[in-house]
């Protein structure tokens, strides 16, 4: 009978050893958390798509919940209408209401916040989500993409918008210019060299940070 039990007990033994090596199997090796046991959000606003295939790559890294940023009433799609009418929310501080609604945010510890640059400056829905939600205590990520031109003001003011947060080092990356006709142009061969800086980038806020990726 001990014989029999000790037997059994191997057997069970080997398929939970075996059940658990599927299930490690099966888990995405390749996103992983930035850090273990710390919430991750990445909220972008897009309209070419450009920021926001950054922000996928970022998510493949990073983990975390990734949320477009939505108006209530979304700008024009004629650009030169589009531009017009930032350039009056700029001038004047309109904050546009914002269609994205976040719950619980309070629980995030880390931020990813990518934006184009427009009119060489933060874009408003970016300032109206800063202005509605409290990033007190958080780390706040930057990421832009632009024509060529850089991030402009966009990164300072992050800064100090989120005075009472820790703002780290932004990735500001080459995309397409819009009044142009250059929409989407991170894919391909592209996407393939973002992705690379996407990777860079990350790799020294994690040493930065002093932030140990979990084992696969």
């Amino acid at each position: 009978m001990k014989h029999r039990a000790r037997l059994l007990w191997i057997a069970a033994a080997g398929i939970c050893l075996l059940a658990g090596c599927a299930r490690a199997q099966q888990a995405p090796t390749d996103i992983r958390p930035i850090a273990a046991g710390k919430n991750v959000l990445i909220v972008y606003l897009s309209r070419t798509n450009n920021t926001k295939a950054i922000a996928e790559f970022i998510h493949e890294k990073a983990g975390g919940t990734i949320v477009p940023l939505e108006l209530e009433r979304p700008y024009p799609t004629d650009y030169e209408t589009m531009v017009q009418q930032v350039a009056r929310e700029n001038e004047t501080g309109y904050l546009p209401p914002l269609k994205t609604k976040f719950d619980g945010i309070e629980q995030v510890d880390f931020v990813f916040l990518g934006f184009p640059t427009w009119g060489m400056q933060l874009p408003p829905p970016v300032k109206s989500f800063l202005h509605q939600y409290s990033m007190r205590g958080k780390t706040i990520i930057p990421f832009n993409t632009n024509a060529g031109y850089g991030a402009g003001s966009s990164f300072q003011s992050v800064r100090e918008l989120c005075s009472q947060c820790t703002v780290l080092e932004g990735l500001a990356i080459r995309a397409g210019a819009e009044r142009d006709g250059q929409y989407l142009v991170i894919q391909g061969e592209r996407a393939r060299e973002a992705r690379e800086e996407v990777e860079n980038w990350l790799g020294t806020i994690m040493k930065r940070l002093r932030i140990q990726r979990p084992s696969p």
